[in-house]
């Protein structure tokens, strides 16, 4: 019988992105406002009772901005107070079972501020990284997840070998002004002629 009689197909539909990661949280109310104050995503709805689902979980949903538009939601948190407490976070050695969420920042211009504004709420960068493919600093949330914030490099940077650009790796400071200085030089992965890095 023919995969056109069938509607079978021979492998797996390759999907187009990720559409919404749902975390577990011990305390709602502490993890909403981390992923609202410091994060800045927005809360767009929370699970509520239902004849379906008379006792629903503690559970929000939460928005990163779209161009202007929110998503029905990109991060949902739901209550779970039997977590275990949080431990350092690692990128190695980290017991959660989400090593890190990552989170695009619009613009370099952009994410230098978001650096800036979470240095001054004392918050503390566990790594802070040039990838060939992004430019990174990593925070945890209440919970023990890491939390990167990045934004991109120009694509024709990386996609002749992409292997190559995600092995590439520059570690900086984690404190004070040398945390929140960004190098523009990144190399080109793949090619001979070297592509312009994102304005200074």
């Amino acid at each position: 019988m023919g995969e056109e009689n069938t509607g079978i197909t021979a492998k797996a539909v390759t999907p187009c992105g990720i559409n919404h990661l749902v975390l577990n949280v011990r305390d709602i109310e502490e993890s909403h406002r981390f992923w609202t104050e410091i994060v800045g995503l927005k809360q767009v709805g929370v699970l509520l009772a239902s004849r379906d689902r008379p006792t629903p979980p503690k559970m929000r949903f939460y928005s990163a901005d779209h161009d202007g538009r929110l998503a029905h939601h990109d991060i949902a948190l739901v209550e779970n107070p039997n977590l275990p407490a949080p431990e350092e976070w690692s990128p190695r050695e980290g017991r959660v079972a989400i090593n890190h969420v990552a989170l695009t920042m619009p613009d370099r211009e952009a994410w230098l501020k978001q650096l800036a504004f979470l240095q001054s709420r004392g918050i503390r960068f566990n790594w802070r990284v040039n990838h060939g493919v992004t430019h990174s600093v990593y925070i945890n949330d209440p919970n023990g997840y890491g939390v990167e914030f990045l934004y991109e490099m120009p694509r024709a940077m990386w996609e002749d070998d992409i292997n190559a650009a995600l092995n590439w790796i520059e570690v900086l400071p984690t404190e004070g002004e040398e945390s929140l200085a960004d190098r523009t030089d990144t190399p080109s992965f793949g090619r001979r002629e070297r592509v312009p890095a994102p304005a200074e």
